[in-house]
């Protein structure tokens, strides 16, 4: 076995995985340390230490990943993630970068690709996408119609919250939220218009319990299918591994005895 073929089954193995998953772990926290005053004041040299020491041993993860897979690499869309997040990571925190190293924290994310579940749940959201486009343009219409019937009520007397479509718009989707939507917004508005009402509930009802689950129900089936086709997947895989056998035995067996 060459030596590119011994990296890229060590890189495949359980145990290289679980300690890459390890150190993003331990790298979150290290990242979360550096925002405590009190960590820094009395181990901010040690935490930087072993923080440079969690991106060195990224940065040597994808330098294997490259070496073993070559152009390979570039065609896996997880890998090309993790490229990004470590050269991110690597930007210099000094003049006009300084906020960019504020993104080291997006070495977290890397837990995404390192974690088999969480990468099916990604997945099922990445291929809910255009469903979920479908979804956003019927409540753009539904908001459209609603800020211009808003400004129209309610404008004259609160124009503060619906002085015009723009504020229509943003006090809409805060009671789509339902955040203060009845003491805050609705209660007060029907001291001026009793029957605000028959506007507001109808509109919370098609916007916060039926477009929003349809997004939620996309989603759940995009990741069900998902997870179906990686079980067609390993399935189809140990069908062929025992067909192979099969036919190793086989042949075995019509071999003649000498």
């Amino acid at each position: 076995m060459t030596l590119r073929a011994r990296i890229n089954t060590l890189i495949d193995s359980t145990h290289f995985q679980n300690t890459i998953l390890a150190v993003i772990v331990f790298n979150a926290v290290l990242l979360g340390l550096e925002t405590s005053a009190t960590a820094m004041r009395n181990a901010g040299t040690l935490i930087h230490l072993l923080d440079n020491i969690c991106l060195t041993i990224f940065v040597f993860e994808i330098l294997l990943k490259l070496y073993a897979r070559r152009l390979r690499f570039f065609t896996n869309g997880w890998a090309l993630f993790d490229l990004a997040v470590i050269l991110i990571a690597l930007t210099p925190g000094t003049s006009g970068f300084a906020v960019l190293r504020a993104l080291r924290i997006l070495r977290v994310l890397r837990l995404l690709s390192a974690a088999p579940r969480l990468r099916r749940v990604v997945e099922g959201f990445i291929t809910a996408l255009p469903g979920m486009g479908s979804v956003f343009l019927l409540m753009t219409i539904i908001f459209y119609i609603g800020a211009v019937m808003a400004t129209k009520l309610f404008g004259p007397t609160f124009p503060d919250w619906f002085g015009n479509l723009g504020r229509s718009a943003y006090s809409l989707f805060q009671i789509m939220t339902l955040e203060s939507w009845s003491m805050g917004m609705v209660r007060p508005i029907m001291d001026q218009h009793p029957y605000a009402w028959a506007f507001f509930v109808p509109f919370i009802m098609v916007t916060t319990f039926a477009v929003v689950n349809l997004l939620v129900g996309l989603i759940v089936n995009s990741m069900q299918d998902a997870h179906h086709e990686e079980d067609v997947a390993k399935t189809d895989t140990y069908r062929d591994e025992v067909l192979a056998r099969l036919q190793a035995i086989e042949a075995k067996l019509d071999k003649p005895q000498s």
